[in-house]
């Protein structure tokens, strides 16, 4: 909005200082302060709020070491990082840019999805929340907007480099880019499913090539392939993430990481410099997702704060879903999915111990009549626990393997 304002009063007026708001550098630093002032100063408030309602976590006694400490901590923190994340967007961000009406939606829809079953486990006493069915459904509904969204939207394009055989109106077309900085390579807007595969040259994979047995028009119809990627992505992030978010502070460590990362990456693949001098692909109006991506990270360590060991507030499905799910969506926006396995490998850590575990019990169980498991207890942190560590311990050393990989991920733009 403050965005909007100041564009008006500088192109009707030439208000003085009103340019600064050009700057997506300005905004982006403007959205990180903005969002750590909100979850810091605000949260303690709602804080207080949810312990007046009474709106305290259930515990189940697990055998874990200080777990029915726990009892009755404030959950449904999520709200703290949900409000941290919008209202600097809102400030700050160009709201007519699609990726930010698609980043917007995301954190709005998995927030009511999480608050739902946040408030069935507080309000109505219910262990059990919402029916996992219905969180999957979400979660498919949401896939299946930004899905179509990604693929049938005029505005979201990448850029190819137009080769010497290009036709001249692409040439022509494109003609600034080598006025500007003659270094650079001519570009032609595509719509494209194609994504950026990690540690290969010419690194890129058009999701809609499987159909190519169905003529030269094969391209059209690639949304029956994209769309149900997307929605798996979203679905698999989003579930990591919830199931991270079982001790003090390490689903909002992780998050903070991960957004880090992928601000970097949505930086380089949105400028046109360097998205030429890595040799990666180049998505115009990526920019904008700098202000989203800021006031998400400010969010998340802004809540961190009170977070940390000993939690004074959970975050819930209402947060856990919640940053899953961006990470999933931006991922996919700045055409990185890819990279998910290794950037969010604490995620996918968690879930295939679950899995694990799961799989393996009732394997065993059919087999020879008594259930065996692989980990002490699933998801992984609890394994840990288990065996002695305290969860501080636990969340630091995630939380360095989760730095490495998110280091691990940079160094993939350049190792192919």
């Amino acid at each position: 909005m403050l965005y909007h304002l100041f564009d008006w009063l500088d192109s009707a007026y030439s208000f003085p200082g009103s340019g600064l708001f050009q700057y997506i550098s300005f905004r982006a630093a403007a959205a990180v302060i903005t969002s750590l002032f909100i979850s810091m100063i605000t949260g303690k408030r709602i804080i207080n709020y949810l312990k007046l309602k009474q709106v305290g976590e259930s515990i189940r006694d697990l055998g874990l070491e200080g777990q029915m400490k726990k009892e009755g901590t404030p959950t449904m923190g999520g709200l703290i990082i949900i409000l941290a994340i919008l209202v600097p967007v809102l400030l700050f961000a160009n709201l007519t840019n699609i990726y930010i009406q698609l980043m917007i939606f995301t954190t709005i829809w998995l927030g009511i999805l999480g608050f739902i079953d946040d408030y069935i486990k507080s309000f109505k006493k219910d262990k059990k929340g919402l029916s996992g069915k219905f969180k999957v459904v979400g979660q498919v509904a949401l896939g299946i907007v930004v899905g179509s969204v990604m693929f049938f939207h005029p505005d979201i394009v990448i850029k190819e480099k137009v080769t010497m055989d290009s036709h001249v109106e692409a040439n022509e077309m494109f003609r600034f880019d080598s006025k500007t900085n003659p270094d650079l390579p001519k570009y032609e807007s595509v719509r494209s499913t194609k994504t950026t595969i990690p540690f290969l040259k010419n690194n890129e994979l058009d999701y809609s090539a499987v159909l190519k047995f169905l003529g030269d028009d094969y391209q059209k119809w690639g949304f029956l392939i994209f769309i149900p990627i997307v929605i798996f992505i979203i679905t698999a992030v989003s579930n990591g993430a919830n199931l991270t978010d079982g001790i003090d502070g390490l689903a909002t460590g992780t998050s903070a990481i991960i957004g880090a990362t992928l601000g970097v990456l949505a930086y380089v693949s949105g400028n046109i410099v360097f998205a030429n001098y890595l040799n990666i692909m180049y998505i115009p109006m990526l920019g904008e997702l700098a202000i989203f991506i800021s006031a998400f990270v400010g969010a998340t360590i802004g809540f961190l704060w009170y977070n940390t060991f000993p939690a004074q507030v959970f975050m819930g499905d209402t947060g856990s879903l919640t940053l899953g799910g961006i990470i999933a969506v931006f991922a996919i926006i700045i055409r990185k999915e890819l990279l998910i396995p290794i950037l969010c490998g604490i995620f996918l850590a968690e879930s295939i111990s679950v899995i694990l575990q799961v799989s393996w019990f009732k394997f065993t169980k059919k087999k020879y009549g008594e259930g065996r498991r692989i980990f002490l207890m699933s998801p992984l942190h609890h394994h840990y626990q288990k065996k002695g560590y305290h969860e501080s311990k636990i969340v630091m050393r995630f939380m360095i393997i989760g730095i490495m990989l998110a280091v691990f991920t940079v160094i993939t733009l350049k190792v192919r």
